[in-house]
């Protein structure tokens, strides 16, 4: 049994949550979100207490338990608090730029970069150097991040790139001298 799936989900009172044919859906003050529920597994709400049960006792069944009371949570949580990831640009002459729904990002190369950001995602830069992402959707603020990051992964050498806020690069030693 899943142990993840097991626990209960505690909903806060400026949270609504609501199962209507097969979807789930939360409402709060950052805004809405809905997850369609697997076949596998049912809701049951007892007043501020969410509590996910398993329809089939196999491997799927047991997957989806703590898959859906791990996306309910997250869900209940975005609409709530929001999340937020912050990124961290190095290297010189490397800097980002909002315009409107797109970011532009300056790595060096012979040409700008421009990210056009999704629906439900908004990025901030409080400085050139820095990067602010925010949403009410774990996974897709997670995505812009990773899609943000892979331009220019930091690289092992001198560090230069992008990365997550307090994520550290290992750095390999230069070439020996003789």
């Amino acid at each position: 049994m899943s142990r993840i799936g097991k626990r209960p989900i505690q909903i806060p009172d400026k949270v609504k949550v609501r199962m209507e044919s097969g979807r789930i859906f939360a409402e709060g003050p950052k805004g809405k979100l809905d997850w369609v529920l697997p076949s596998s597994v049912e809701i049951q709400i007892n007043g501020a207490e969410l509590k996910v049960k398993r329809l089939k006792d196999d491997k799927s069944g047991n997957a989806n338990h703590g898959l859906a009371r791990a996306y309910i949570n997250n869900m209940i949580k975005g609409v709530s608090e929001g999340y937020v990831k912050l990124m961290e640009i190095h290297g010189v002459g490397y800097r980002a730029q909002v315009q409107a729904k797109t970011v532009n990002l300056q790595l060096g190369f012979s040409h700008p970069i421009v990210y056009s950001i999704p629906e439900g995602v908004t990025v901030k830069t409080p400085k050139p150097n820095q990067l602010v992402i925010e949403g009410i959707d774990k996974a897709m603020v997670g995505e812009v991040a990773a899609e943000i990051r892979d331009y220019l992964k930091p690289e092992p050498y001198k560090g230069k790139g992008i990365r997550y806020a307090g994520e550290y690069v290992r750095k390999k030693a230069g070439k020996a001298v003789a």
